[in-house]
């Protein structure tokens, strides 16, 4: 898999291997019918057994053959290939304009590709959350236009060189420099359509286990294992950077009057520092975006609560904008929770 290597930017020593849950699908028609035992009888009778008996077989044969994945023939339904639930990623994703808000500025993106193939690609997700800033259209078109953006450059850059086998070019880039990239882009684009908008983004690709998070503003990822929840990004927010030099304490930040103040953002300068940060996901780990709508209203320890109760992660998905709608929704709300396989 040197074209996994690349694209990973991983040392030949951790080249990822064949996704699990993959099942190869073989069929043998012919090896899975065995003859009849012939006939034992007597007389002229014998001959017309012994062709019932054939005709018996080849039939079995045909219907076998008929239902067998061979060549060109349309792949099985899914549970043939995947026996047992919770062998793929799997996703859910809800957001909500919130009790107070008439309008949503979030924007949301969620899509998971899976296959089962002799060139043993991983399964691929690509997630992304941007909470919008600015006047009422203005906030709305510039998280648009980043999810968009985001998600078309990874497709274009990732995806479809998967898919042509292209990816072990030596040209081409890391996975984390191509989401750098793709936010960037946004960032240009909205600079030049929105001036008036702006929009926080955290994006994610995730890779077999590997999980990319490109980030910027303070809609945030967590991360949740048998070990617990982690705040896997950094708030790029005026109180977050006086709780680091010890300014703040978080209890007081969270009733600070600028606690919404954004020092780095998508739409607010030309060249944007974008933070990328790799994790590897371990099986039944799971990984939640969300914008500050949730983040704001709904503590961690209740969030890693909701997911750890539902095997469901749209079921998880919709208790957490209910929960942040029942003590206000002051906000819009945005959520998308990955369940890795176990």
């Amino acid at each position: 898999m040197k074209f996994l290597r690349r694209v990973l930017g991983l040392s030949t020593d951790a080249e990822a291997g064949k996704a699990d849950g993959a099942v190869d699908i073989v069929y043998n028609a012919q090896e899975m019918v065995s003859p009849p035992p012939e006939p034992v009888i007597e007389g002229p009778r014998q001959e017309q057994a012994r062709r019932a008996a054939v005709a018996e077989l080849q039939g079995r044969a045909a219907l076998l053959e008929a239902s067998a994945y061979v060549g060109t023939r349309p792949l099985p339904p899914l549970e043939t290939i995947v026996p047992r639930p919770g062998e793929r990623i799997r996703f859910g994703q809800l957001s909500d304009p919130g009790m107070v808000r008439s309008n949503n500025q979030d924007a949301i993106f969620g899509m998971v590709v899976s296959s089962t193939t002799d060139d043993a690609w991983p399964d691929m997700g690509v997630f992304v959350v941007a909470d919008g800033m600015g006047g009422h259209q203005e906030g709305e078109r510039a998280s648009t236009v980043t999810v968009r953006l985001v998600a078309d450059h990874v497709i274009d850059q990732i995806l479809r060189p998967m898919l042509d086998n292209r990816l072990n070019e030596p040209d081409r880039l890391p996975l984390a420099d191509v989401l750098r990239v793709a936010v960037q882009e946004a960032n240009d684009a909205v600079n030049q359509e929105i001036p008036e908008g702006g929009t926080t983004v955290t994006a994610t690709v995730i890779l077999g286990d590997l999980a990319y998070v490109a980030h910027v503003g303070d809609s945030r990822a967590y991360m949740i294992t048998d070990d617990g929840i982690e705040q896997i990004t950094r708030d790029h927010s005026l109180v977050q950077r006086l709780i680091e030099l010890d300014q703040l304490t978080v209890e007081e930040a969270a009733e600070h009057p600028q606690r919404n103040v954004l020092y780095r953002a998508i739409g607010q300068s030309d060249n944007l520092d974008v933070d990328v940060i790799t994790r590897r996901m371990p099986p039944r780990g799971q990984l939640l975006l969300c914008s500050d709508g949730l983040w704001n209203m709904v503590p961690e320890a209740t969030i890693e609560d909701v997911v750890r109760r539902h095997s469901d992660p749209q079921r998880a998905c919709h208790e957490l904008v209910e929960l942040a709608n029942d003590r206000g929704g002051p906000d819009n709300i945005s959520v998308i929770i990955v369940q890795m396989p176990g």
